[in-house]
């Protein structure tokens, strides 16, 4: 039975006493960092640096259009930095929005509608169905009070109230009506309490931003090492200081992939394009690679695996006849089958169908233009039973227009079971009683097999009785099962994540039936395997149950630990917190507006399948990232070798600065940026992630590009060392045999997609455009004077053009030893 308290509530002058001392009812977000702040704190980047630096030098040189360039690149990236840092702020105000804007208050003995914002401690607030808890009350009154606790709980099962207990903040009434008194308002309500988690957990570099950073270094460095034993050797060879001092930093900025942030902005860009056109929406540019390095996806069930719509998936009858019940969510059209060992009872099926109609407050939603889907207006586990009666065959309108309520016994928490009073045709009356087993009669044996399926049991029992006022004995009808079921194509995406070597975890605060059985129908677990409960620091453990929003905290902390990288599905607001901590996270369209503004990725259309495609997309994006590298650092260190052997070899100055800057402009330029726009190569999602640990230049790309560096710098020394053996202008023919060798490199490393798939003709017209520029160099004459070269003959180039294809080829044969040396 609900107990109903009588109360004047606070006075005003005592609520706003309170409201002074206690402050606003809101989620007050962490003070901003100041803007010079955060743009300081992007600048402090090693390759953004490192980008100042070369940007200065060629400013110096006089280069303006080369820092036109890396001055633009730093800018944009600046700019994406700071506005990603003020991420944490947005998430947190979505918890205030949550709130309910308004809320009615008892002041001064009389109701009055206020801001939820001025609710104070002890204020008393009356609630009606669909009104949203605008702060954690202690209930003095509860008439039926059944609570929507997804959008804080994530899941989907109508919690009942009585008097004295609390509901939460953000939580909704669904059915029935309640009224208590405030004990816990912002900061310090369920919300603040979620808010502080989101404010604390910062999320860390991306792992292509760490290894990015770490080659910046290196880089820097190397390139200042040598180009220090380069001005040395000239020096000490007799040219100019002066001259060798320029040389030294051209050296510098030609050996530095500068346009290596271009390039994956724009491989970001591309990617954050096409996972749009899939239905997932990037926030954040870094997120679309950090899917390619995902080793983990830990997923939240409900609304994620799950349909979030409860549905009957099996009934047992009075008789013992099993049904299978199948369709979508709250969608009257589906099917039943009776179990292959068990003879089908039609009329004890449409009983039970009945029953469990009548019994039952809520109705269904038939599909508007703004809404495409059936859904439910009141208890959700009771639009499930409409939905499984209509399954069935009946006309809920018309079986209660024929069984008109007479008397009703509201649910009552204690017995767990509710009961209805119905006028039959014929005189007498109908009684229905639904619940818990527990309080029911039914087939204990049946119950608890359903339950072990991991489904929320009702048993139904009907009676006849003359006098509505007497309650007859009762007798079982048969027992339902209710289950969110799992979204179409679930199980398909589990394979999916397991052919790409990604884990599929499942985190949920469900019972352990439950998510154990979710976890078998995905695949992830079999028989017997072991549910982690809690915040079990478990890192073998698929499944994990009852689990609370800070203890996902934990679980996903303790994977980081042992080096996983982890993406974090959710969609409540309860996921928000883990959202954050996660290496990416991933929030469902249709969840909070908590989680979409914690969140990396959105998916629109809340299927999970697309984050195994957006995985395969962020591979590609990575690849494209070390198919750059591979081009740009094997020119870079065919450079250094060049400048260093020169001197060795005869040649005091192989290239002028000018020279090795307008080499570098046409080479790491728009054919760079090119090569982000690859496509990706066959069979990307059928192959294991790479090892977070594994520097970016791993598995074997510094020996390719060692190898590779070397072959073009023996190219280039050959061709200079035949001509000057010929008085030949031999400078300027080494010019041209590096530019053009390092433009049929990037020709080499194109991907290997699969056939059929649209070719890149960006590079081949950058490549082209390239080509055409560097033999410029050497016929135009404002060029000539620019670069200090001299014309070649149409001999002379056709000789250049011939060697400097040589490593191009190398690269790209499919067979022969040099191939195999400088293979990825």
């Amino acid at each position: 039975m609900s107990t109903v308290v009588t109360t004047t509530g606070l006075t005003a002058a005592e609520a706003a006493a309170r409201l002074a001392a206690d402050g606003p009812n809101v989620v007050e977000a962490l003070p901003p960092r100041r803007l010079f702040g955060r743009i300081v704190h992007q600048l402090a980047d090693p390759l953004v640096a490192l980008l100042l630096a070369a940007a200065i030098v060629t400013t110096l040189l006089g280069d303006l259009p080369d820092t036109a360039v890396i001055l633009l690149v730093v800018t944009v990236n600046t700019v994406i930095g700071v506005v990603q840092q003020v991420r944490a702020d947005a998430a947190i105000a979505a918890l205030d929005r949550l709130a309910a804007p308004t809320a009615r208050v008892v002041r001064d003995g009389q109701d009055r509608i206020v801001p939820a914002a001025e609710l104070v401690r002890d204020d008393f607030v009356r609630l009606e169905a669909g009104d949203v808890v605008p702060a954690d009350l202690r209930l003095g009154e509860a008439e039926r009070a059944g609570f929507d606790e997804s959008a804080v709980t994530g899941e989907s099962v109508l919690v009942h109230r009585a008097s004295g207990g609390e509901a939460a903040a953000g939580t909704v009434l669904a059915t029935g009506r309640a009224a208590g008194t405030v004990i816990r308002v912002g900061p310090a309500s369920t919300l603040g309490r979620i808010s502080a988690l989101v404010a604390r957990t910062r999320p860390g570099p991306t792992p292509l931003q760490r290894r990015i950073a770490t080659l910046g270094r290196v880089l820097g460095v190397t390139a200042v090492a040598v180009s220090a034993i380069v001005f040395a050797l000239g020096v000490l060879g007799g040219q100019p200081l002066a001259r060798m001092a320029i040389t030294a930093v051209s050296l510098v900025v030609a050996a530095v992939p500068e346009s290596l942030p271009a390039v994956v902005t724009l491989a970001l860009a591309l990617g954050a394009r096409r996972m749009a056109r899939t239905r997932a929406i990037p926030r954040r540019l870094h997120a679309v690679e950090t899917l390619g390095s995902v080793t983990v996806v830990a997923s939240d069930k409900t609304g994620t695996l799950t349909q979030n719509r409860m549905s009957v998936q099996r009934a047992v009858t009075a008789g013992g006849t099993r049904y299978a019940v199948r369709g979508a969510g709250y969608d009257p059209a589906g099917e039943i089958s009776a179990a292959e060992d068990t003879a089908a009872s039609g009329e004890e099926l449409l009983l039970l169908a009945r029953a469990g109609l009548l019994c039952n407050d809520a109705s269904l939603v038939a599909p508007t233009a703004d809404r495409p889907e059936w859904t439910a207006a009141g208890d959700p586990m009771e639009a499930a039973l409409l939905a499984f009666a209509a399954r069935c065959g009946l006309d809920a309108a018309a079986e209660r227009a024929a069984a008109p309520r007479v008397a009703e016994h509201p649910f009552d928490q204690a017995a767990r079971r509710m009961t209805t009073v119905h006028r039959r045709p014929g005189g007498d009356f109908l009684v229905v009683c639904k619940g818990a087993p527990e309080g029911v009669p039914s087939d204990a044996g049946a119950a608890a097999e359903l339950a072990a399926q991991g489904l929320r049991v009702l048993a139904v029992a009907t009676g006849f009785t003359a006098d509505p006022a007497v309650l007859p004995p009762l007798r079982p009808a048969g027992l339902v099962g209710i289950g969110d079921p799992l979204r179409a194509g679930a199980r398909d995406t589990a394979a999916a994540f397991a052919r790409s070597g990604v884990r599929l975890l499942l985190i949920t605060g469900d019972h352990p039936a439950t998510a154990a059985a979710i976890g078998t129908q995905l695949g992830i677990i079999g028989p017997g395997d072991r549910v982690a409960e809690g915040g079990s620091g478990d890192g073998e453990a698929r499944v994990h149950a009852r689990v609370q929003p800070a203890e996902k905290l934990d679980i996903i902390a303790a994977l980081q630990q042992q080096g996983e990288v982890v993406a974090m599905t959710g969609d409540g607001v309860n996921d928000a917190p883990a959202l954050r901590r996660a290496d990416i996270g991933v929030a469902m369209g249709s969840g909070t507006e908590v989680a979409r503004q914690a969140a990396e990725l959105v998916l629109v259309d809340d299927n999970l399948a697309t984050v195994a495609t957006a995985i395969g997309e962020g591979r590609r994006i990575y690849d494209n990232i070390r198919r750059f590298l591979r081009y740009g650092l094997s020119g870079g260190i065919a450079e250094l070798l060049v400048m260093l052997a020169g001197p060795l070899l005869g040649m005091p100055l192989a290239l002028l600065p000018a020279q090795l800057l307008w080499v570098n402009l046409l080479t790491h330029g728009v054919p760079g940026v090119a090569l982000g726009a690859e496509p990706a190569e066959a069979g990307v999602l059928d192959r294991r992630p790479r090892s977070p640990r594994e520097s970016v230049l791993g598995d074997g790309l510094l020996a390719s590009v060692l190898a590779g560096g070397i072959c073009v710098a023996t190219v280039v020394l050959t061709a200079g060392l035949v001509a000057h053996h010929n008085g030949r202008p031999w400078q300027s023919v080494m010019f041209v045999v590096l530019g053009l060798a390092q433009l049929g490199v990037a020709l080499a490393v194109r991907a290997k997609a699969a056939p059929g798939t649209p070719r890149n003709w960006s590079l081949l017209a950058a490549v082209a455009l390239s080509a055409l520029l560097q033999v410029a160099g050497v016929l135009v004459a404002p060029l000539q004077t620019l670069l200090g070269t001299e014309t070649l003959s149409p001999l002379e180039l056709l000789a250049c053009a011939a060697v400097a294809v040589v490593p191009g080829l190398a690269l790209r044969l499919p067979t022969g030893p040099v191939r195999r040396v400088l293979r990825l």
